[in-house]
């Protein structure tokens, strides 16, 4: 027989049947109908059914209470007791509640062997994100014209990175954009679970990683995990460039380093070790390659430190693009930045460990995403959190953020009651530990060490996430302005050099007018200006001077802005020079190339006579400059520099004033005689080879 609380529960589930309310359900996801009749039939369902949350919410609940072993209501009681006040206000309480069952379920899930593959984790996760957007009773998601039930990006941010091998906090926006490619901003279930399958896929690969037995006995040193290796297929080589020699071989990335073994008739010679962890000053950027030295093909990859004593060339050919290049050179950036971040911060222990594990789950993801998304549309660094830290505005400061984090994870590791809550998300160290990895001192007890939470918390937005979005909108602002950059650029020297000219234009009439003022063109206006200044200098006012004129700079900024408001940005008119062909192009470079040269010519004369006159070669010219340096010497040192400043400004202003132009033509004839005097330092064009023999020499 019935309770009267089951048949009260059963009366209103018939009932929301009746209303329709279940409709959207029971279109074309079986499985929910299923689950309601098994609760109408269930005599629990009274204590399985949350009358503030949605009929969704209601089923993900009961799912998460049959993981944990527990009833619904027994979670909603626990979730009571942990919660603070703000969490179980009544304007957030559906989402929080379940936001903390969800985060509960997902810590028993994972740590199943195999939990990716199984439908019903896969089912279960996505179902979360969906009731997570129609948390309260009364609510409805949202549908597509096939009246098929999609994901958002704030659910998708919110449930996806609770489970670290999914997403983090850092790259889920960019993750979510790349997986909603041509659905509209929303994720579907065909795309997710192809997403699911491309990780489990990964994880399977990376389990089997080989090497060769001269590898693993360098490696295991370390306890260095196989990332990824390349060059083991035919079609798919991998060459390494010495010179203007190449020769081909397998790549082997760790989370400590990158090996290179050259391939020889029956086995692979002795790996190269690039290392990525220690701090050598390495520098990864990709570089162009050719046949016998050339730079032609952009598809490798140049390693450079300390310890090399040239440059690491390795080459990723391909037909078109260059993507497997790309892919590399974001993975090995990304080890590379990792080790950064813990050496910089000082991270020790299991933080180092967990830091590692960000990496390495964000490779994982990588390359899950490469099988199931077309590799053009895809920016490797986007999707991995150090790289990706390294680009966004702000990037140290997520980075800052994250070491804080594990500052703090450190001082509350003896806390283990309160970290192994529900009220938060589990951590990447302990996702990657539950998938059979060993990185460093992982293979711990984690719960010993006290590192069980991850970047989500219920109903909060962390620290990590508020920078996170802090510096996103940051991004944005950086795209929109480097739109308008690419749209003011223009081709051609020429019309570059008009746009210049324009821009340049009041800072040209200005010095016009200064250059007016210093020949004495009128003699009043010079010698008001003279006195003016003059007396600036000597109350010592030169600095209060340049203050008014930043002053006056800034108000008329500001009241720029203030009349400007809502009307049209003023373009800026440029006369377009008149074209010119392809002759003429060829020969204005030309003329531009000898103008260059003859200003590198007169430059190097010049350093040559000076070296002339430091080395002695003309005593005359010598003496000379060596007696006005002193003088300068004299005057810098004894002369208060108010006085230094006014006797400079004096002569170089007064220098054409109608009673010292005559003496100043003179003297400037006579200096540049004496500078004309003065012969340069002999040079010798040394060949290359013999530069080289000296120097072993």
């Amino acid at each position: 027989m019935a309770t009267p609380t089951v048949s009260k529960t059963r009366s209103m589930l018939e009932g929301l049947v009746r209303e329709g309310s279940f409709k959207w359900l029971l279109g074309k996801r079986s499985y929910f109908n299923e689950e309601l009749e098994e609760m109408e039939r269930s005599p629990s369902a009274g204590r399985n059914w949350i009358a503030e949350l949605s009929p969704l919410a209601n089923l993900v609940v009961r799912r998460c209470s049959k993981i944990l072993g527990i009833s619904a209501s027994e979670l909603q009681e626990s979730f009571n007791a942990e919660a603070s006040d703000t969490l179980k206000h009544p304007s957030c309480y559906a989402r929080n509640f379940l936001e903390y069952c969800c985060f509960r379920a997902l810590a028993i899930s994972t740590q199943v062997t195999g939990h990716l593959a199984d439908k019903k984790f896969r089912q279960l996760i996505y179902d979360m994100m969906l009731a997570w957007e129609t948390p309260a009773v009364g609510s409805q998601p949202l549908l597509n014209a096939d009246e098929d039930l999609t994901v958002g990006l704030e659910a998708f941010s919110r449930i996806a990175p609770a489970v670290p091998l999914i997403a983090n906090v850092i790259i889920s926006e960019n993750l979510f954009e790349v997986l909603t490619v041509g659905t509209d901003g929303r994720l579907q279930f065909s795309i997710y679970e192809k997403y699911l399958s491309g990780l489990e896929r990964a994880i399977k690969k990376m389990k089997t990683q080989s090497d060769s037995s001269l590898l693993s006995t360098v490696r295991l040193s370390r306890r260095e995990k196989i990332l990824e290796v390349d060059g083991t297929v035919t079609t798919q080589p991998v060459l390494e460039h010495i010179g203007i020699s190449t020769w081909p071989g397998r790549v082997t990335l760790t989370d400590h380093a990158l090996y290179y073994e050259a391939f020889r008739v029956v086995s692979y010679d002795k790996p190269k070790t690039y290392d990525l962890a220690e701090d050598l000053k390495q520098i990864v950027n990709p570089v162009l390659t050719g046949p016998w030295g050339t730079r032609i093909f952009d598809k490798a990859v140049l390693y450079k430190s300390i310890s090399l004593s040239e440059p690491a060339v390795i080459e990723f050919p391909e037909l078109k693009g260059h993507t497997r290049r790309d892919y590399w050179l974001a993975i090995m950036r990304e080890i590379l930045y990792v080790h950064r971040f813990i050496k910089k911060f000082k991270i020790s222990g299991v933080e180092r460990d967990e830091a590692l594990s960000l990496a390495v789950l964000g490779i994982l993801r990588l390359q899950a995403i490469q099988e199931i998304i077309s590799v053009n549309s895809v920016h490797c660094e986007t999707l991995l959190m150090f790289n990706l830290c390294d680009q966004l505005p702000g990037g140290d400061l997520i980075l800052e953020t994250l070491a804080n984090i594990s500052s703090l994870r450190q001082l509350d590791r003896t806390n283990s009651d309160k970290t192994g809550s529900g009220m938060h998300s589990i951590s990447a160290l302990s996702m990657v530990s539950n998938l059979g990895f060993v990185l460093g001192t992982s293979s711990t007890d984690l719960n010993e060490a006290g590192l069980v939470v991850g970047e989500i918390a219920v109903g909060e937005m962390s620290s990590l996430e508020k920078v996170v979005k802090e510096s996103r909108n940051s991004y944005k602002k950086v795209v929109l302005a480097q739109e308008t950059v690419d749209g003011v650029k223009v081709d051609g020297i020429d019309t570059n050099l008009a746009v210049m000219k324009e821009l340049l234009l009041p800072v040209m009439e200005g010095g016009k007018w200064l250059i007016s003022l210093i020949h004495w063109d009128d003699p009043m206006k010079s010698l008001v200006f003279c006195l003016v200044l003059t007396y600036v200098i000597l109350r010592g006012w030169l600095g209060y001077t340049f203050g008014l004129m930043s002053i006056l700079l800034a108000i008329f900024m500001v009241l720029t802005r203030f009349f400007n408001q809502g009307r049209p940005v003023d373009e800026l008119k440029v006369i377009a020079p008149p074209p010119m062909n392809t002759v003429e192009q060829l020969l204005a470079v030309q003329d531009a190339i000898s103008q260059a040269e003859q200003f590198i010519q007169d430059g190097n004369i010049v350093l040559l006579k000076f070296r002339g006159l430091l080395l002695s070669i003309f005593p005359q010219a010598t003496e000379k400059f060596a007696f006005t340096l002193l003088c300068a010497a004299s005057i810098l040192a004894f002369m208060p520099s108010k006085y230094i400043i006014l006797l400079t400004f004096l002569e170089t202003f007064t220098r054409y004033s109608p009673p010292r132009k005559a003496s100043t033509e003179r003297w400037a004839r006579r200096l540049r005689e004496w500078w004309f005097s003065i012969p340069a330092a002999p040079v010798v064009l040394v060949p290359e080879r013999e530069k080289e023999d000296k120097k072993k020499k």
